[in-house]
């Protein structure tokens, strides 16, 4: 386990506001990335775009996933020009790092001044009503992890930041779900393209098996992802308010498959039910198709996030 003190992220924080512009002192917002979602910063205003590797940061480690570039970007958003500081590429522990590591920039961020942080990922379907290329605003997590050993908040409390015990039962503050549909609906997305649900956390990098799959699904979750849940507890725990955001890549593979035992009793003409109701269709979930569907999806979710945060900046 690594633990980070309070000073490495007043050092990182010092660091930022040395080298940034006086406007960006206090961001207000912050937006992090997922999968192929980077493009999200080419909606900002690009004569105020600020940008740092996370390499040349002190603390920050580096992001190693395709699709995920590793930049922190300062810039104004919408026609509100609201300050905003966005994660282009995030941290995954399946990358090596610990859940402070991964977490890091969050802290970070409030430390610069954001009080909402809104987390955007790729995840796959559990719910089979949900398709893909749908969206999907989260209002609870489910991580078997976090509630075990993989916590963010294991360790040392830092009380600067929040309490040793923080609820995370409103994790997903209501009043920006809110706003999160009324974007949608202003900028075109239809009802039907964008829900409301669960996000359930694994760590990865793997995809679920077929059981495990099916476990999740039988204790709640509508969706599965390999991020987001700890950046959320860290956030709450540093009083941010907090948007998730899903865009739904992919089905995930729930069906039991061939019945081998059926299938070579039935090579050797011994009698067989015809019908057993096991399902046998099988698809191989893979991260092309995660980066693909983000690319289809992104200009919606462009536009989605700039109205959000003109209708975020008239209630500040």
């Amino acid at each position: 386990m690594v633990f980070i003190s309070e000073i490495t992220y007043t050092t990182s924080c010092n660091f930022l506001k040395e080298k940034l512009p006086e406007h960006f002192h206090n961001v207000r917002l912050g937006i992090i990335c997922g999968s192929g979602l980077g493009g999200l910063v080419d909606t900002i205003e690009q004569s105020s775009k600020v940008e740092f590797l996370y390499g040349d940061i002190p603390g920050f480690v580096t992001s190693t996933v395709s699709g995920h570039s590793g930049k922190l970007v300062f810039g104004y958003l919408g026609d509100s020009r609201t300050p905003t500081v966005f994660m282009v590429g995030r941290i995954h522990l399946y990358e090596g790092y610990s859940p402070q590591q991964c977490t890091f920039p969050v802290r970070v961020m409030k430390l610069l001044g954001v009080q909402t942080l809104v987390v955007t990922n790729a995840c796959g379907a559990l719910n089979p009503e949900f398709k893909v290329g749908d969206l999907m605003v989260i209002n609870d997590h489910l991580s078997l992890a976090a509630v075990t050993a993989e916590n963010p908040l294991i360790g040392p409390n830092l009380d600067t930041f929040g309490p040793r015990f923080p609820p995370v039962s409103d994790a997903y503050t209501y009043a920006l779900r809110k706003l999160a549909f009324r974007a949608a609906f202003e900028t075109g997305i239809a009802k039907d393209d964008i829900r409301e649900g669960v996000y359930t956390y694994s760590s990865g990098p793997m995809y679920e098996s077929r059981s495990e799959a099916r476990f999740l699904k039988s204790i709640g979750a509508d969706v599965v992802g390999m991020s987001t849940v700890h950046e959320v507890i860290v956030a709450r725990h540093a009083g941010m308010q907090v948007l998730g955001l899903s865009l739904i890549t992919n089905p995930v593979v729930v069906a039991r498959g061939k019945d081998a035992k059926k299938e070579v009793m039935t090579e050797m003409g011994i009698e067989t039910v015809v019908d057993d109701g096991v399902d046998t269709e099988l698809i191989k979930a893979n991260h092309e198709e995660v980066l693909e569907a983000s690319a289809r999806r992104a200009d919606d979710l462009q536009r989605m996030m700039t109205r959000f945060a003109d209708l975020w900046a008239k209630e500040q």
